[in-house]
């Protein structure tokens, strides 16, 4: 019989826990998943200290309320104004929500809220929820608690919607600068509130710990990963099919978005970099603006919002479809440079050693390359030099991490490891011209070697010709007048 109940109750559970199908809780990440990570927070910070996350704010405007990075990581709990508690003695965790606002809720349907507690124990594995009004009393109650020595939490900018950590600080750096705005960096104001409040307290930084815990990713993250790749690299290939002379950058755009939210994306992981011409001269050029012209070469890189999880790939073709001289001469050069760089990515070594094995098979390519004008050949040594000298240095890198944010957080420059996940995406610059080339892929490190996710989309200019032969969908919807 009790049996029975449970199963009764647990199916009643499921039904208030969705509003005509809509999940209120994440399908990607068991409650397993978030509790090892809460784990490993605990053994962070040790028995005689709690931390504490403060989760996003309510958006501005009509926009679709997106958790914080940090705050997802910990629980998966998709509500403005949240907070978590951590315990490093008891290693529990407490949600602290807002009420229930029947009346928004009415308008804009269910938002977890305090009265959901039951729910969202059972389903997130959270030990206690309580509304966020009694976070200063719980704080209060283990002050008084000589155990209790420190409070963690995070000093850097949290990473919101299409954000990594190098934009958040510039914005952060942007607002004070401004003589007329000045306002104080979110984290900052919420750690001035700890220290105000509860002066007896040592407050420290969160944000390390929580670094190197997404450094390695699990198999379910990289799952995630893996389908924002294959979108990303989706949309990228039917650019290519799609690419003709006349048309604006910001209709690949529109193209890539289509395939992204018909897909289950959330949103993009960073603003379009789709640039034509000398715009791919600027390696963050996002305006779109420019209509393509016969004989220019173009560069996409794009990539969704998937699940909280991002990638970061980059191609490039020509608008025509077809290689002329100077894209052959210099994007087959760069092309043997870049797979010398893939093929010697393995576990166990580290950046430097990498660059040494591939800067020996681009010291060859280099000999054996002719270019029509002596400052392509310059370009080229001077690509082959700076990757040598990269080889020396025992601090360099291939690339950036990806994970829940495109530049991904981490610092590592020892050996690579299973479950790291970055991109190399280095570049060929010819300054008289203001030519401009790069790739980029996605690369998994496993047990065994890695996973070059996005190696799909053609690389080779045979590979890319035939596809751009094809009918693309930007053909079929043309734009509107």
């Amino acid at each position: 019989m009790r049996q029975v109940i449970s199963l009764l109750l647990l199916i009643c559970a499921t039904r208030a826990f969705t509003q005509e199908g809509v999940p209120l809780f994440t399908k990607d990440f068991t409650p397993e998943e978030f509790a090892q990570r809460r784990n490993k927070v605990y053994d962070a910070i040790g028995a005689n200290a709690l931390a504490v996350l403060q989760g996003a704010p309510s958006p501005a405007g009509y926009v679709r309320f997106r958790q914080s990075n940090e705050f997802y990581y910990l629980c998966g709990i998709e509500t403005p104004h949240a907070y978590l508690l951590l315990d490093g003695k008891t290693r529990h965790a407490a949600l602290y929500l807002p009420h229930r606002n029947e009346r928004r809720e009415s308008s804009e349907g269910k938002v977890l809220s305090a009265e959901d507690a039951s729910l969202i124990t059972q389903w997130s594995g959270i030990e206690a929820v309580y509304g966020s009004e009694f976070l200063g009393e719980h704080l209060a109650r283990s002050a008084r608690t000589p155990d209790k020595t420190s409070v963690y939490t995070c000093f850097a900018p949290a990473e919101g919607f299409a954000m990594s950590r190098d934009l958040a600080l510039r914005a952060v750096a942007d607002f004070a600068a401004d003589p007329w705005d000045g306002r104080p960096a979110r984290e900052g104001h919420f750690a001035g509130l700890l220290r105000t409040r509860f002066p007896h307290f040592e407050l420290k930084n969160l944000t390390p710990a929580l670094d190197q815990l997404r450094l390695i990713k699990s198999p379910a993250e990289i799952a995630v990963i893996r389908k924002a790749t294959r979108l990303s690299c989706f949309a990228l290939m039917e650019g290519m099919r799609s690419t003709k002379p006349g048309m604006f950058e910001y209709e690949l755009d529109g193209m890539a978005k289509f395939i992204y939210y018909r897909n289950g994306a959330q949103g993009e992981a960073y603003y379009s970099l789709i640039a034509s011409a000398s715009n791919a001269w600027y390696p963050h050029y996002n305006a779109g603006k420019r209509q393509m012209q016969d004989g220019d070469f173009l560069l996409m890189d794009f990539a969704p919002d998937v699940g909280y999880y991002m990638s970061d790939v980059t191609r490039m073709w020509p608008v025509n479809g077809k290689f002329n001289q100077w894209q052959r001469e210099l994007y087959d050069f760069y092309l043997a440079c870049y797979q010398a760089i893939l093929q010697a990515i393995r576990p166990g070594v580290t950046a430097a050693q990498i660059k040494q094995e591939a800067v020996q098979v681009m010291e060859g390519t280099l000999a054996q390359s002719k270019f029509s004008k002596p400052h392509y050949h310059a370009a080229a040594k001077s690509f082959v030099d700076s990757y040598r000298e990269g080889a020396q240095n025992s601090e360099t890198y291939l690339g950036h991490w990806v994970g829940m944010a495109t530049h991904d957080v981490g610092i590592d420059t020892g050996p690579l490891r299973t479950g790291m996940v970055f991109t190399i995406e280095p570049a060929l610059r010819v300054p008289e011209e203001k030519i401009y080339i790069r790739l980029e892929d996605l690369i998994v490190i496993t047990e065994t070697g890695k996973e070059i996710i996005s190696d799909f989309v053609p690389w080779d200019r045979a590979g890319i010709e035939k596809l751009m032969a094809e009918k693309g969908l930007l053909e079929t919807y043309p734009a509107g007048q």
